[in-house]
């Protein structure tokens, strides 16, 4: 099966799930909390759309990420601020095969952050988390090259960049500790979809 094929299959059954938790919001009887100081989220997600690997490629695999935070301040009567740590990993592959000449390339990027959100708790739904947040990054990428007559060319760590990024997202707690969420941002990813654990 191709890698093409195997992502494309992948993202439509977890599009599936999502669709599935996202229903919870209307008949779930679920009672969780807003989220407040102190409490801590770690999620698990997998992305879709990407500014990495503009390059010519003939593999890759998903964009994942982890993340932890925990609320920190409180911000108004409406509000809390989180703090929290970012992991994400993408990699490309490309491979030739000329007149029994081979060669084949990748790119590895691993994205490290720092978070901090707003949340925001005037909703009258209780199970909602929306919030908006900055995170600063290190994107690293660590390149590989290598054909049948052993050469390394150009193979090793460059292009990292440091920077600062917007994103935004929601969850929804259809049980008092787990919640599917979304996140628009640049990350690893464009879009961000997953699972999220909840621990007062």
């Amino acid at each position: 099966m191709k890698i093409t094929s195997y992502l494309h299959q992948n993202t439509y059954s977890l599009l599936t799930l999502c669709s599935i938790c996202f229903l919870f919001l209307f008949y779930s009887g679920a009672q969780g909390q807003a989220f407040d100081k102190g409490t801590k989220v770690v999620s698990a997600g997998i992305g879709i759309g990407s500014s990495l690997g503009s390059f010519s490629h003939n593999s890759q695999t998903p964009a994942i990420s982890v993340q932890y935070e925990q609320g920190v301040w409180d911000a108004g009567a409406d509000g809390v601020v989180s703090l929290g740590a970012y992991v994400g990993y993408k990699s490309f592959g490309w491979k030739t095969e000329t007149s029994g000449f081979n060669t084949s390339a990748s790119w590895k990027y691993t994205i490290i952050g720092i978070r901090s959100a707003y949340h925001y708790q005037g909703l009258d739904n209780e199970d909602l988390d929306v919030y908006g947040g900055l995170m600063l990054a290190a994107n690293l990428l660590n390149y590989s090259y290598t054909d049948s007559q052993g050469n390394r060319q150009g193979a090793g760590n460059f292009g990292n960049s440091t920077g600062l990024t917007l994103y935004l997202g929601g969850r929804y707690y259809f049980s008092p500790m787990a919640a599917g969420f979304a996140e628009i941002g640049y990350g690893i990813s464009y879009l961000n979809l997953g699972l999220a654990l909840r621990f007062q």
